[in-house]
């Protein structure tokens, strides 16, 4: 037991300092965790360290991917939907196919499905991995879309490595493989958004912010374990039930309980994430033992590694190319669309503009609500704003660059390969290759993404920035303005002046705060401001309001 603590003592503490050293160093913590990691696998404590699979794969990722999702801005990722979906489920699939053929031509004995099994366990990208990302200059688009891919594609590759393990000892079906990822991926969605929706509704009515914060710890737990137990992805249902306590949140919890929850997970994501880069260092020298021992030596499975890693590479660029092409191409549709859609989002925002098209709707014989245009004026409003979105944020072969080389492997392909049976041919081997494919990738690719960037980005106009920025402050302050225009001055009451004052003018300041978070989670919803501009108001909004209550609440 002392053992035991003083093991988890110091990897708090290397955790931290590789936090804290790893920039100044110019080096991603993460990369500095799995150095020392291996480091520690020499010492004879941890000459035999294993850590069982489904304690990454069940106990750490839902959490992590539940709180990515959370923070994760929800019109970015609704507008980057097809460039995630196809990366979270196309490319998966083909990169699965590609690797599955190299490995069966190159490994003795292995078969096409075998495979595949671990062509599955290589393809996707890791939202531990990415996480290097974000500590770099990369563009918000960028970011959503590496998010997003590293959120879904875990649940295609799982399914994928069923599928090729099923394959290996009975005839193998493409319809049912499709049915059963559509059966995987629907019944986590369904689950994952009831189990956000009633932690929501459970949470608003907990005042206590340390109370409220415990519960959300069980959150994506509640989502993932009845969809694995129901042979669904139980990561997608934690990654859902985020989405939803991500979107909702805002306008059902209090600033007090949300700045808990925010502080407190960024401390269990730190936790985590280090101790998942620790673990996959720790367990080198028994992956190597046990090859060495089955197979006597490890040069061929290195080999076959970096050829791997280079194949995901290329094949990501097939891919990401002419996904490009596309993107670039859709842009351009809505560009050409946008003075129709600024035309019809200046006549649709007056009463008497949203008259006029409620007759012409009538007069072709057409019946609409009030509803109906409210929601077609929505949508315009939105289609603006993701326009607009677009041409602030271009994609071109820079980015495109970024996108294939910050696609890393990491825990989720160690802990996968953990999982294949224990009669699978060469199985020692396999496990090798995904943990050098998975080391290979972060050293490689996450030890340069930094100065690729450097290198790729282009010079930025600063003063062109300053000055959008100021201008995006300047519109969001107007809206705060306009928000609270129709809010009466509180009247004076009778009895104790000075607290009759003191009551109505927290009343009257928590009203108007209420209306102003409104009108930014709309403006959010709508996509109209930059993500973090927005939440950076939000923000601020939440730090007066925790500041009035501290004061005192007002007398009922």
């Amino acid at each position: 037991m002392t053992e035991l603590l003083v093991v988890l003592v110091t990897g708090f503490l290397v955790i931290a300092a590789a936090t804290v050293v790893g920039p100044r160093l110019g080096v991603a913590a993460p990369l500095v965790l799995v150095v020392l990691g291996v480091a520690a696998s020499l010492l004879p404590l941890f000459s035999s360290a294993h850590i069982e699979p489904e304690w990454i794969l069940e106990g750490v990722l839902p959490p992590l991917l539940y709180s990515a999702a959370v923070s994760m801005p929800a019109m970015n990722f609704r507008r980057e939907f097809g460039a995630i979906s196809g990366l979270s489920v196309l490319l998966v699939v083909g990169s699965s196919l590609v690797l599955g053929l190299f490995f069966a031509l190159v490994l003795p004995d292995l078969g096409f499905a075998w495979g595949v099994a671990l062509g599955a366990i290589i393809s996707p990208t890791d939202a531990v991995a990415t996480s290097i990302v974000k500590q770099t200059s990369s563009s918000q688009r960028v970011v959503a879309i590496l998010d997003g891919e590293s959120l879904l594609n875990d649940a295609t590759a799982l399914v994928v490595l069923r599928t090729a393990i099923v394959a290996t000892a009975a005839s193998f079906s493409f319809w049912g493989a499709l049915g059963t990822f559509a059966y995987s991926v629907a019944v986590a969605g369904v689950l994952g958004w009831a189990v956000g929706r009633l932690n929501l509704l459970i949470r608003r009515r907990v005042t206590d912010s340390t109370v409220n914060t415990v519960i959300s710890f069980a959150v994506p737990f509640a989502a993932s374990l009845p969809a694995t137990l129901l042979g669904a992805s139980g990561l997608v249902a934690a990654v859902v039930a985020g989405l939803v306590t991500g979107i909702r949140a805002p306008r059902e919890l209090s600033p007090r309980n949300r700045l808990s929850d925010a502080q407190n997970w960024r401390t269990v994501e730190l936790v985590l994430e280090g101790a998942v880069f620790l673990t996959m260092g720790l367990q080198i020298k028994a992956i190597v033992a046990n090859v060495q021992h089955d197979h006597g030596g490890v040069g061929a499975a290195v080999v076959v590694a970096a050829i791997a890693l280079a194949l995901t590479v290329l094949v990501r660029a097939a891919y990401v190319a002419p996904l490009l092409k596309y993107l670039i191409a859709r842009v351009r549709h809505g560009e050409r669309l946008q003075p129709r859609l600024q035309d019809m989002s200046e006549r649709m925002s007056t009463p008497e503009g949203k008259q006029r098209a409620f007759e012409a709707a009538n007069s072709r014989g057409r019946k609409v609500s009030e509803r109906d245009l409210d929601r077609f004026s929505t949508r315009v409003t939105r289609g603006l704003a993701t326009v607009e979105y677009f041409l602030r944020q271009p994609l071109g072969w820079r980015e495109g660059v970024v996108v294939v080389w910050a696609g890393m492997r990491g825990a989720v392909t160690v802990a996968a390969a953990q999982t294949l049976p224990e009669d699978t041919p060469q199985r020692s081997a396999l496990v090798l290759i995904a943990f050098a494919v998975a080391i290979l990738s972060l050293l490689l690719q996450g030890g340069t993404i930094g100065w690729l960037l450097r290198r790729l980005s282009p010079k930025i106009d600063q003063a062109a920035a300053a000055k959008q920025a100021e201008a995006e402050r300047t519109q969001i302050f107007e809206l705060l303005r306009s928000s609270v225009e129709d809010v009466p001055k509180p009247p004076k009451r009778e009895g104790d002046p000075v607290q009759a004052d003191f009551d109505a003018a927290m009343r009257y300041q928590l009203t108007i705060l209420d209306k102003q978070r409104t009108a930014l989670l709309d403006a959010r919803d709508n996509g109209t401001f930059d993500a973090d501009v927005l939440a950076n108001a939000l923000v601020n909004l939440d730090a007066t309001q925790i500041a009035l209550e501290m004061r005192g609440k007002p007398a009922d």
